[in-house]
This record gives structure tokens, C-alpha cells and sequence, in this order.
């Protein structure tokens, strides 16, 4: 029974990465990959253009604990389609096989120790640059919004507490900074998304949201109905449960609505 549950599950991945890619081979924007140099390492990432008449806000995307995979590429392109600029950065960059990244790692779980391999200052710097590099984009309006997802969403929250170059933070299914004294560094709001069904993750967004309350901070966490961690990936999967699958486009709608508002 194990090695079936091993087989589909392998399965699901091996269609949903297949999504991923068709989605990014017939995508209308402009994607491109550009390097950025930070002071230790020159970081790759993928940037997506809109198809927009006006000069419009960047939004970071940072991967899950899986690298920038072609999921992570996909959902760039999602967020591009909504009318924003969107960039990816590969946090994994110089860190795979003779210096590769994420795509030179053998497969996801060697992926996955890469990730916690890091350490916090190179994630910051990482951060920052690409922030900067996205405030001088020619069809940046000069706004950078946050976004991330799983191992990304933490990241998301804790970049909060030490940027003052962002206009907010969106927290996909990741815990809050540890630091409980860092929350009254947050100078944004942080709008949160989490599935009904982690409590390895919802049980510490009561912790997140007295500090933020404490601090005088807004922090908007959803917890969607039924909804697994990891949704809005395995929301579009041909064989997600219902509940992932409504708290995706839920989720997506209130993204939509988060974007415009800024």
C-alpha cells in the first residue's frame, strides 16, 4: 500500500509539472531570465512582462522549499497575467551541482536540502537586490510587492521585518517570524493564506497575529475551508480534492483584489 501511495503521488507531480510546462510554452507575455549580482553570488531569475499600456508594480515571487521549479515559473506567469510585472528569483543559484541551481539538483527532495542549507543573511541579501533591481525596471512603476509559498511564504513574512522598500507582504502557508520582538519592524501589512488542513503551520499564525496586534500591525489571515497545505499548486492539479481546488481560485480572486489595491 505504501509503494502505491509512492506511485501515485509520483504521478500527480510528474502531470502537474506537465501543466506547469504547457502552461509556460504557450504563455503570451514576455518571459526572460536575467541575472542579478549580489554581493556574494550572481542570482538568476525569471522575469515575466505583462501585457499592459502603463507603467505597473513588480511582485517578488519566492519558490517553495523546492526551488524555482516549473511550478514556481507558472505561477510567475499567473501573476504576470493579472497585469503586474512579475520576477522569480532561483534561491538555489550557485548552490546545485558544479554551481548550478535549482534545475541542476537530481530531483526534488536534494532540492529541498539545498533550500535549508541557506543561510538567513544570504536570503536577505538576496531579497534586497532583487528588490532594487526591481524598482529599476523602465516599466516599473517603482512598487514591490512580496509574495511567497510554503518555505517562501516564511521568508515572505520575515523580509517584512527588516525592509522598508516594499508595499506589503503576502504570506502563502508560512509561519511568522520566530523573533517575537521583530513584528514592530513591519512598516507594511501582511496579508495571510492558509489551508484549513495544516495545523503544522496554523498554529503558530496565533502567535503571528497577537505580535502584529500588539505592535499596531495589520495582519490578515484567511484560512481557507477544507484546504490542504500547498493549494494553490496542487489547487489546479486535474486530481485535486474540491476543497484545494475552491481555495485556489479563492485565493487567486483575493490576490487579484490584494494587487490592485496597492
Amino acid at each position: 500500500m505504501r509503494y502505491l501511495i509512492i506511485i501515485l503521488i509520483s504521478f500527480f507531480q510528474a502531470v502537474l509539472a506537465q501543466n506547469s510546462l504547457e502552461r509556460l510554452e504557450t504563455s503570451p507575455r514576455h518571459h526572460e531570465w536575467v541575472k542579478i549580482n549580489t554581493n556574494t553570488i550572481e542570482v538568476n531569475n525569471f522575469l515575466v512582462y505583462p501585457e499592459v499600456s502603463e507603467k505597473v508594480p513588480v511582485v517578488i515571487i519566492i519558490h517553495e522549499n523546492r526551488g524555482l521549479n516549473n511550478w514556481a515559473r507558472s505561477m510567475t506567469d499567473q501573476i504576470a497575467e493579472m497585469g503586474y510585472i512579475a520576477i522569480a528569483p532561483d534561491f538555489l543559484s550557485g548552490t546545485g551541482p558544479n554551481g548550478g541551481g535549482t534545475n541542476d539538483y537530481e530531483n526534488s527532495d536534494d532540492a529541498r536540502k539545498g533550500i535549508y542549507n541557506l543561510k538567513n543573511d544570504f536570503i536577505k541579501e538576496v531579497l534586497n537586490h532583487t528588490v532594487d533591481y526591481s524598482k529599476s525596471i523602465p516599466s516599473s512603476n517603482g512598487k514591490v510587492v512580496v509574495i511567497g509559498f510554503c518555505w517562501g511564504g516564511s521568508q515572505s513574512f520575515e523580509f517584512a521585518t527588516y525592509s522598508n522598500e516594499i508595499e506589503a507582504a503576502i504570506v502563502c502557508y508560512g509561519t511568522g517570524p520566530s523573533d517575537i520582538n521583530s513584528y514592530s519592524n513591519i512598516m507594511v501589512p501582511v496579508y495571510g493564506f492558509y489551508g484549513e488542513n495544516d495545523n503544522r503551520v496554523n498554529s503558530t499564525i496565533a502567535t503571528s497575529a497577537s505580535a502584529m496586534e500588539a505592535s499596531d500591525k495589520i495582519f490578515e489571515p484567511i484560512i481557507y475551508k477544507g484546504a490542504g497545505h500547498g493549494f494553490f499548486r496542487s489547487g489546479e492539479s486535474q486530481n485535486s480534492t474540491e476543497e484545494n481546488r475552491i481555495a485556489r481560485e479563492e485565493g487567486l480572486k483575493r490576490l487579484k483584489e490584494i494587487l490592485e489595491g496597492i
